[in-house]
């Protein structure tokens, strides 16, 4: 894990860093290139070529940036979308790692 985004994940509370770290393992395994990690913004941001997903931590859920989570929110009936189409998962919830994994995958490596 990047330096500064294991710095940035260590201040958030225990639940939501194992789910950082969860959700960040299913995205590396989902994809068939290593994406490039690093901080935009002070943002945990994944990068395959320009195209990228963000993980977004907060002290009660992770926002999800991956330009193909809209695409899927009538399955994600029961989870949060911002008004940016940023999938939220809750630290109550169950992460939906199917659909994440699918996510990654349709942004990471099929951008268009």
């Amino acid at each position: 894990m990047n330096e500064q985004v294991k710095e940035l994940i260590e201040q958030f509370p225990a639940e939501i860093s194992d789910m950082f770290r969860h959700i960040r393992r299913m995205l590396f395994d989902s994809v068939s290139r290593e994406p490039e990690e690093r901080l935009w913004s002070k943002m945990p941001s994944y990068y395959v070529g320009e195209s990228f997903v963000r993980l977004i931590p907060f002290k009660d859920h992770i926002n999800i940036e991956a330009k193909a989570a809209v695409l899927h929110k009538d399955e994600l009936t029961g989870y949060a979308f911002t008004p940016k189409g940023m999938l939220q998962v809750y630290a109550k919830q169950d992460i939906p790692s199917k659909i994440v994994k699918q996510i990654c995958v349709e942004t990471l490596e099929r951008p268009e």
